[in-house]
């Protein structure tokens, strides 16, 4: 019943956070520095998005149900919007352009060279999400889209180096996404296992040929 509207509930929601913040900041209400407010609650929705889209395919294992995985797409997109948001915020309202200042905090402030990196990397994810790119691309498809997992971890550390001291939501973020891994390598290995009757064979034993 819900099936046609599930895309363009998604969508709607995952343009609220955008549409606070327009609204906070002509409204005047992200407090005494608006443009930390801006880069916290863009980073934070990058990550949060990232970790929406990793959970996808664990979700549709355990449930059966298929809409995640039609979502997955789309919350990835949403991620890297995101994420050029927080990126923009630095360069623009914080930085003003000034590139040999960028440049230079780069080199000089690890969150920052991180940050950078798991942008970097989610460029490619982003330009390759099409189906052309897919059909392009081929098996190197899937090789490509394994960035997708190291790049929120990048994005972790960048946060958890920001903070400093409070570390507690990034704790948070890094727990989670341990868990996704987790679930996809005991489901990629889980299914290396050999038979029941191979691994109760002693070591050294035949197999016993089919009667006919």
């Amino acid at each position: 019943m819900f099936r046609p509207l599930l895309k363009p509930m998604v969508f709607l929601a995952c343009l609220l956070p955008l549409g606070w913040l327009l609204w906070g900041f002509q409204a005047d209400r992200l407090g005494a520095n608006p443009i930390d407010e801006i880069a916290d609650a863009t980073g934070e929705w990058t990550l949060r998005l990232l970790l929406l889209t990793l959970a996808a395919t664990p979700l549709k294992r355990l449930s059966g149900w298929a809409w995640p995985l039609r979502l997955r797409r789309m919350l990835g997109l949403f991620a890297f919007f995101y994420a050029l948001l927080h990126l923009s915020t630095y360069l623009w309202l914080d930085q003003f352009f000034d590139w040999p200042e960028i440049g230079a905090d780069i080199l000089k402030r690890p969150f920052i060279t991180v940050g950078m990196l798991a942008f970097a990397l989610l460029l490619p994810l982003a330009a390759t999400s099409n189906r052309a790119a897919v059909r392009r691309l081929g098996r190197n498809w899937k090789r490509l889209h394994r960035l997708a997992y190291l790049a929120p971890a990048l994005g972790v550390l960048h946060y958890w180096w920001l903070v400093k001291a409070d570390v507690l939501a990034p704790l948070v973020y890094g727990t989670l996404l341990t868990l996704l891994l987790a679930a996809r390598l005991v489901h990629a290995t889980g299914g290396r296992r050999p038979p029941a009757a191979a691994r109760s064979r002693p070591p050294g034993a035949e197999a016993e040929p089919a009667r006919r």
